[in-house]
């Protein structure tokens, strides 16, 4: 893992590499569903297409339901930002030109399989994470370092999941 940034203010990032024994082509057909990654996340628990959407553009919106012990539930509106096919899917919540925060995935052709990595930056703009400072300044650090941290392995969870599918459909002829 890496992340950096000690306060919120800093736009902190973290990122998650991972290696898999398949093509670009078919992680980036798992990466872009949008619709898959309920089912291989922690906390978001469903995702809509909206404007009339039913796949990724750039442009192209989304709503994402999300929940957390400690946080409670929460809705977004994510917008993407980079869509290059089959190498960078990026989304940004809420504002796209001051975001509560960015969501990529990028992905590299490497030793007969895909380098996926998914990075991800808190900020510059509100989030749940600022009600949470507003209540605690004193704490600030260690609220962003705690949930930085929960990024880091809810991130690669997903990946491990992605890993899965994408390499047992290999094997699958698929």
């Amino acid at each position: 893992m890496e992340w950096t940034g000690a306060c919120y203010a800093d736009k902190p990032t973290v990122e998650v590499p991972i290696w898999i024994a398949a093509p670009p082509e078919r992680v980036w057909e798992l990466v872009s569903d949008i619709e898959l990654m309920p089912g291989l996340s922690t906390e978001l628990r469903s995702v809509e297409w909206l404007d009339g959407r039913t796949g990724p553009a750039l442009g192209a919106r989304f709503v994402g339901r999300s929940e957390h012990e400690s946080l409670g539930e929460w809705a977004t509106t994510s917008h993407i930002v980079e869509y290059e096919p089959p190498s960078v899917f990026a989304w940004a919540i809420e504002d796209p030109e001051h975001p509560s925060a960015i969501w990529r995935f990028t992905l590299e052709p490497r030793d007969d399989g895909t380098l996926l990595r998914e990075w991800m930056q808190l900020g510059p703009g509100r989030s749940g994470l600022s009600h949470a400072i507003d209540r605690m300044p004193e704490k600030e650090q260690k609220i962003v370092f705690v949930r930085m941290r929960e990024f880091e392995r809810n991130i690669g969870a997903t990946l491990e999941s992605i890993k899965k599918l994408a390499e047992d459909a290999g094997e699958m002829g698929v």
